[in-house]
């Protein structure tokens, strides 16, 4: 980990100039360096190594691959994602499940579109849109291990609620745990017109997943629009419409 950074910066990244990866399947937009798109100057954020936006069609996804030393927390935000990995769990991730994945020495999973909905008496299958992020454990060749956590009710409040953390100030609350004690991934689903206040910390990456909102002093950001803080926050984010914001607050860098 880098020493903590004291030059304020707030850097607005916006949806279109994402690295995006299209195949008939999969439409994958990648915030950092991802696969095939690499870019030495844009590689991670704090601990956050990985923000990647995907939507899969039904039936389809991701074969059995592997992972190692990563802490790997899904987020979905329509349909239902079915996962299998090699240290027997299974299930499946919906709107307001909260999984994560220690890959650790090392573990093999799948993820694949398995939704479906019966409208009318017949059966229809959906896109599922999800939104996978990474970050660096504590420490590298620990036992791979798997959570999940139902945050759909805290949500109801419209308060920024902890979904995935390895902060102690979080000990006890619903969401489920990283191997990193520094990383705290933080959701919000908003009704047009209200607000949260983001956390202070040496890093903040705010990913608005869904609707529009406005960043104060910053101004107006839509679907897919990220904003990367250093040695700042507290700024509103106040909705424009019905969106869903999520927020990692980082109190630990990568050695640049």
């Amino acid at each position: 980990m880098s020493e903590i950074v004291t030059v304020p910066e707030i850097d607005v990244r916006r949806a279109a100039d994402r690295f995006a990866s299209k195949i008939s399947w999969l439409d994958s937009h990648h915030s950092f360096s991802f696969g095939a798109h690499y870019d030495p100057a844009n590689t991670h954020h704090g601990v956050l190594l990985v923000n990647n936006d995907d939507i899969v069609k039904p039936g389809r996804g991701f074969d059995t691959h592997p992972h190692q030393d990563m802490e790997i927390v899904t987020w979905v935000l329509r349909g239902s994602l079915v996962h299998q990995d090699s240290t027997g769990h299974s299930g499946v991730i919906y709107p307001g499940l909260a999984q994560r994945m220690s890959a650790g020495t090392g573990i093999l999973h799948s993820e694949k579109n398995d939704s479906w909905r019966l409208q009318g008496g017949e059966s229809h299958e959906d896109l599922v849109h999800f939104v996978q992020m990474w970050v660096l454990p504590d420490e590298n060749g620990i036992t791979p291990g798997y959570e999940q956590a139902e945050i759909d009710d805290e949500l109801l409040s419209g308060a920024l609620v902890p979904v995935a953390s390895g902060m102690a100030k979080h000990d006890g609350a619903s969401a489920i745990r990283i191997a990193n004690r520094d990383a705290a991934l933080y959701a919000a689903r908003l009704a047009p017109g209200q607000s949260v206040e983001l956390p202070e910390a040496p890093y903040l990456h705010l990913f608005v997943a869904g609707g529009a909102v406005t960043l104060e002093g910053a101004g107006a950001l839509a679907a897919g629009d990220a904003v990367r803080f250093t040695a700042t926050g507290g700024q509103k984010v106040t909705a424009s419409e019905a969106s869903e914001v999520l927020v990692w607050e980082m109190h630990a860098g990568l050695g640049d």
